[in-house]
């Protein structure tokens, strides 16, 4: 397995040190994946293709940067291996985040990981409109996910958020969204199922938001009571 990662790695026009660590994280998370189900990717193309995933963003990164629901550490960990930037990885499934823990130990990176959920982690004036960007990848509908990052941007920050398919719906609810958490939608691109959503912190977020856990994805701001969105569904996130 190693040497097919160290080929799929090796295609990736990056540095020699940063490919190497890349390599030794790919091996990390695919020797623990049956144990800790950090991933759905099983072999070295399918995990480097999320490697590949997470780096169209990097442009648009800030530092430091906050990850919410990490999982197995997409995108956060190869944007701190590529970018050498300060990482706070959210993870509130006790085993992920230990994970994650020990890839930041093994490869000597600058990340921080916070074993929490959002909506609790959030209120935490240590991390609450501290960060240049944040990132959330495979969980929940965009007004979810607004919800659940927001909080943590300081005024001038970006939420760079990777969706699947973004239809009017909750593209419109995601807009209104983004204005009750102190932000602006800024830009929404991409090809067909790989969007992403770009939404700029402008001010405070009201005190009331994250809000309790279970919340935000249940009760998605944006969509009136009594839609199917409305009521929990969480369309289009990226799968990890």
């Amino acid at each position: 397995m190693t040497s097919a990662l160290e080929a799929a790695v090796g295609s990736l026009d990056l540095a020699s040190d940063v490919r190497t660590r890349l390599t030794r994280y790919l091996a990390l998370l695919l020797e623990h994946n049956a144990s800790v189900n950090l991933t759905g990717a099983r072999d070295a193309a399918a995990v480097l293709e999320h490697v590949r995933d997470s780096l169209t963003i990097a442009p648009h990164i800030r530092e430091p940067l906050i990850d919410v629901g990490s999982g197995g550490g997409f995108p956060g960990i190869p944007l701190a291996i590529v970018l050498g930037i300060p990482v706070t990885l959210v993870e509130a499934t006790n085993k992920k985040a230990q994970f994650l823990e020990m890839v930041a130990r093994e490869l000597d990176l600058h990340i921080t990981v916070v074993a929490d959920r959002a909506e609790t982690a959030a209120h935490d004036p240590e991390l609450r409109e501290r960060f240049g960007s944040a990132t959330a990848r495979g969980i929940a509908s965009a007004p979810a996910v607004m919800e659940l990052t927001l909080p943590f941007l300081a005024i001038g920050g970006v939420a760079v958020l990777q969706r699947g398919q973004v239809d009017y719906a909750e593209l419109t609810a995601a807009q209104d969204a983004a204005l009750a958490l102190g932000g602006g939608l800024l830009d929404e691109h991409g090809q067909g199922n790989r969007r992403v959503l770009i939404v700029a912190k402008r001010r405070t977020t009201p005190a009331a938001f994250p809000r309790r856990a279970g919340v935000p994805e249940r009760r998605p701001l944006g969509w009136p009571r009594g839609t199917l969105n409305g009521n929990g569904a969480s369309p289009a996130p990226i799968d990890a």
